[in-house]
């Protein structure tokens, strides 16, 4: 079983996605955040509920809350989550 997604999981999920998937959080700025003009975007928190966002929009920091369809139950679901999230922002994206 994976881990439940306490503050420490976030924290290392936070920091693999932001050093590793930067493209992917601006994606997920510009489609769910509603953000389309946002030039970077880093994720802060994530949770079972949803996953926050901090985002340069126009010149401004802006704080994103991006809810989840569903509440996740690990670490694991997260990552699961977040790819198919991502899969679906490219494809409406373009």
């Amino acid at each position: 079983m994976a881990d439940p997604i306490t503050p420490e999981i976030s924290d290392r999920i936070c920091k693999h996605m932001n050093d590793d998937h930067a493209s992917a959080v601006l994606t997920y700025a510009h489609v769910y955040g509603k953000a389309p003009t946002a030039a970077t975007a880093a994720m802060s928190a994530i949770d079972p509920l949803g996953m926050d966002l901090t985002a340069l929009v126009d010149g401004e920091n802006v704080s994103l809350r991006i809810p989840f369809d569903r509440e996740l139950t690990d670490s694991e679901d997260a990552h699961q989550v977040l790819i198919s999230m991502i899969k679906q922002a490219r494809t409406l994206a373009t």
